[in-house]
This record gives structure tokens, sequence and C-alpha cells, in this order.
């Protein structure tokens, strides 16, 4: 079947991801051929297309932390294609990720960050990565089993086989939160493993709090002979920081063409400012 409407992933994401992802850019156009069918049936899906590779737009060679989720938020206005991530205007934030900010805090002692986007994190060598990309509005774990698995997990299996010039693997820490996220240790052989019960309201008292997963990672890098990651985030009262931008060096083409895509449902109004 020929796919007109979606790009070469040379096109769309880094160039090291786009070679490393090689053998799945089939599926990946396979993907691109379910959503358009989901929009015809009506059943829109998050985040916008030209989010749903974000975490492939960062330079492959170039990440020693990943941190794993499950799928997107669900919530029109909230995903952006990072994993727990949102948009700097979303406000309340969503509750896991309040719950990863008090442990950052906690574990780090940085002060609380003034909002949900973790890009700087990104352009710092962490990867946040969905084992699904998308989700239909309104149903969380809807798009499960599609396909997105298949994909995500040959992502992380290309992580864990990258070397160094000597033939020795390159420095990568997993931190994995929650049963989901925890069944991927088998392919991460190479990885130092940082594991706990998930942040979400339903867990994060089970042993989340208390983990420490930002000085455990860093601890492991510098053991590997890699830098630590500076996990600061700009506090409030920090204008700069919403004009970060993703590590990417072109515009992110949608998955799906804009002429397939009919006007979504408007975004949910927030609490304070409105939705990016």
């Amino acid at each position: 079947m020929e796919h007109a409407h979606v790009k070469p992933l040379s096109e769309i994401i880094d160039p090291g991801w786009a070679a490393a992802l090689a053998d799945v850019e089939p599926d990946i156009h396979r993907m691109g051929d379910f959503l358009r069918a989901e929009i015809a049936a009506g059943r829109h899906y998050l985040p916008a297309g030209r989010n749903v590779l974000r975490a492939f737009t960062i330079p492959f060679d170039s990440i020693k932390v990943l941190i794993v989720g499950q799928d997107p938020y669900p919530t029109p206005g909230h995903p952006v294609g990072l994993s727990f991530c949102v948009a700097p205007d979303v406000r309340p934030l969503p509750k896991s990720l309040i719950n990863i900010y008090k442990e950052l805090s906690d574990d780090l002692g940085v002060p609380t960050p003034s909002n949900g986007d973790l890009t700087p994190w990104t352009q710092r060598g962490v990867m946040l990565l969905n084992r699904c990309l998308t989700v239909q509005v309104g149903r969380p774990n809807s798009h499960q089993g599609k396909g997105w698995e298949h994909i995500t997990d040959e992502a992380i299996r290309a992580l864990n086989a990258r070397t160094d010039q000597e033939g020795k693997p390159k420095p990568l820490v997993a931190i994995l939160w929650g049963r989901n996220a925890q069944t991927l240790k088998p392919l991460l052989t190479n990885a130092a493993i940082i594991e706990s019960p998930h942040p979400s309201p339903l867990s994060a008292s089970r042993g989340f709090f208390g983990s420490r997963p930002f000085s455990r990672a860093n601890q492991a890098l510098v053991a590997m002979g890699a830098q630590p990651v500076d996990w600061a985030l700009p506090p409030a009262a920090s204008p700069a920081y919403g004009q970060l931008q993703p590590t990417v060096s072109k515009p992110i083409p949608p998955l799906v063409s804009r002429a397939d895509t009919p006007a979504a449902p408007a975004p949910q109004a927030p609490t304070m400012t409105p939705l990016l």
C-alpha cells in the first residue's frame, strides 16, 4: 500500500533515529493509516499530528537517560509528544506530574518548576518516550495494542544497542515507573535500571515518593563515565521558560496531513491561562 501522505522518516525526525527505526518505518506508516481511519470514523486522537513523533526529534546519540510513560494525556491541549510533559500554559498540572515535581524537589532540593514543560530535560540528554504515541481523546489506553508498542520497543532496543568507538555500550539509564514500563527491562540489558511504582496518585505513596530517581540516575551516569543531568527546571517568574523550543533542526510535519484532518473539538478551558 502506498502511503502518499507520510513523508520519509529522514524528513521528519532526527537522522540518527531515522536510521535506527528503518526496520519499522513501514509500521510507522501503517500507524498513520490507522490514525487517518480513526479521524474518518470521528474519533480524534492526541497529541496533534505534528507532535506524534516528537520524542524522536531529540538526537539519537545525545540520549543518556530514558523515562518511559504509558500513553499521552487524553485531555485536549495537554499532550505534546513527550511523556509526562505538558505545554507551558497548562493549568492545573496533571497529578502525576505534580508528584514527579515533588519528588524532584525532595530528591535534589531544586525549586518547584513554574509549569509542566519538560523540554529542557530533552535538551540535556533525557528522552521522554510513551510506549503508545497516541490516544483517543478522553479515553486513556485506547490505542494500546494497535501497533505503537512494536515501534517503541524497537526504539528502546536501538538505544540499548548503541556502542562507542571501542565497541562498549554507551551510557544509558532507564527510569521505569510502574509495571507497564518495567516490562521493558529485558530490552535494556546494557542500561542501569531505576524502577519504582508509578507517580500516579494511585501508587505514588507506595514507593515512588522517596525513590530518588534523579540523584540515582546521576550517580549511575557518573559511574559509567558520563556527565550527570542538570534536572533543575526554571522556577516561577522565569519569563524565558515558555520560549524554550524542542531540540529540532527543522519543523516536524504532521503524521497525518492537514487535508485529511477535520477540525478537532475545541480544547477544554483551563483553570488559568489558555492552552497551547
